[in-house]
């Protein structure tokens, strides 16, 4: 149901400068967007030749587009990639309209991909990212060439334990008290929680990445407005969750025309991977990879199959078939 800022497992995407305080991983670039009413963070690896077709990343809950660092590296021969910092995360600034719903992240998108001409991409989502890539899909199959959906946040009957804590923080005052709670605990000790929960295998990941993390946790609890955007954007999900008839998530599923992939983690404690199935049900022609280790950010975790499945994908949308 979310996903975190996460430090990468490889060596690639060790940090070799950075814009401000965000860190940038080797080979990257960031540059603002500017948007009326919207601001947005777009991070990207120069394609390793022209030519190559667009791709747009999009990260979950409280994550980044650094979430996207190892899969963008591993797939530079295939597309040229851009990630986004959805509004109020990574480093780009909360809307004017402090609207965090599903339906307003992804009208963003639709924006950014309008305004820079790119479209149509190859489009991912991890978790929350998920759920707005699907949405965007949907709506504007004109800027979709295909969708890779990485433990995408759609509804589910019976949400695990383990993620009932991110749903708590859509109610009023939740976040003030998680505030109060976790105010003594220090940013390593944050980070090493959120590895426990969204990885499979906490153990891959490197020193060096750990200690990026911790940075950058550090950097994100300064910022004024870090509850506030986790906490609407909580509430973004669970009114997405809600929602019937036409504009629910599992509909417009339904309604996406471009070939998709779905990635699921046997170890995913934020998204059920029971649901696996219903998602390879409701994405017509849809291929699904499932990974037994994998938690909840297999992208981050095993970068190099995801990659591989994606390239299966674009092969098989080319010669016409699944």
């Amino acid at each position: 149901m979310s996903s975190t800022e996460l430090p990468g497992i490889r060596a690639t995407s060790a940090v070799s400068s950075q814009v401000g305080t965000v860190r940038v991983a080797e080979g990257e670039q960031l540059r603002s967007v500017s948007l009326p009413g919207l601001t947005l963070t777009v991070r990207s690896r120069p394609p390793a030749r022209t030519g190559l077709p667009p791709a747009l990343f999009v990260h979950g809950l409280g994550g980044s587009s650094l979430n996207w660092s190892s899969l963008m590296a591993e797939l530079a021969e295939e597309v040229d990639g851009e990630a986004v910092d959805l509004p109020g995360f990574g480093a780009s600034p909360p809307p004017e309209d402090g609207n965090y719903s599903v339906t307003a992240l992804a009208r963003a998108v639709i924006r950014h991909l309008d305004a820079s001409g790119r479209g149509p991409v190859h489009l991912f989502g991890n978790s929350l990212g998920g759920a707005v890539t699907t949405r965007v899909a949907a709506a504007r199959p004109d800027l979709v060439r295909t969708l890779t959906l990485v433990s995408p946040a759609l509804p589910e009957l019976r949400v695990q334990s383990s993620a009932v804590p991110t749903a708590l923080l859509a109610l009023p005052g939740v976040a003030a008290l998680f505030a109060r709670l976790t105010k003594g605990l220090s940013a390593e000790q944050r980070v090493r929680g959120i590895l426990g929960l969204c990885y499979g295998d906490p153990s891959r990941v490197t020193p060096e990445g750990l200690r990026d993390a911790v940075e950058e946790m550090e950097r994100r609890l300064l910022l004024p407005y870090f509850w506030d955007a986790m906490t609407r954007s909580s509430r973004g999900i669970v009114d997405a969750y809600t929602l019937g008839g036409q504009h629910g998530l599992w509909r417009q599923a339904e309604r996406v025309l471009a070939p998709t992939l779905l990635v699921y983690g046997g170890r995913d404690q934020l998204v059920s991977y029971r649901m696996a199935r219903r998602a390879a049900a409701a994405f017509r022609g849809s291929r699904l990879l499932s990974l037994p280790e994998a938690g909840h950010v297999a992208m981050m975790e095993y970068p190099e199959v995801v990659a591989a499945a994606f390239r299966d994908l674009v092969r098989a949308a080319e010669q016409g078939g699944s």
